[in-house]
């Protein structure tokens, strides 16, 4: 399976709901906390060039926030995305 990074906050809703589908599929992935320092959500801005929570990313291809993921699950492409 391919490595998931996800660049979030505690009390962003949105955040919550990516998390629950990626643990709805079992997916392991690194949570990256943004509010708690600084210089990680420059990097997040950086990787992504956006400023919103969350971003996620499968491997090294920049899914976007929540919608665009719950989009690819709609679309049928997650599964194999996240297979690699």
């Amino acid at each position: 399976m391919t490595d998931v990074t996800i660049y979030l906050t505690r009390w962003c809703p949105f955040c919550t709901r990516a998390i629950a589908l990626l643990d709805s599929k079992q997916v392991e992935y690194t949570a990256i906390d943004v509010d708690s320092d600084p210089a990680l959500r420059q990097e997040m801005m950086q990787r992504s060039n956006r400023r919103s929570v969350p971003q996620i990313f499968i491997g090294q291809t920049h899914v976007g926030g929540c919608d665009d993921l719950f989009a690819l699950e709609q679309q049928g492409q997650l599964d194999a995305l996240l297979a690699g």
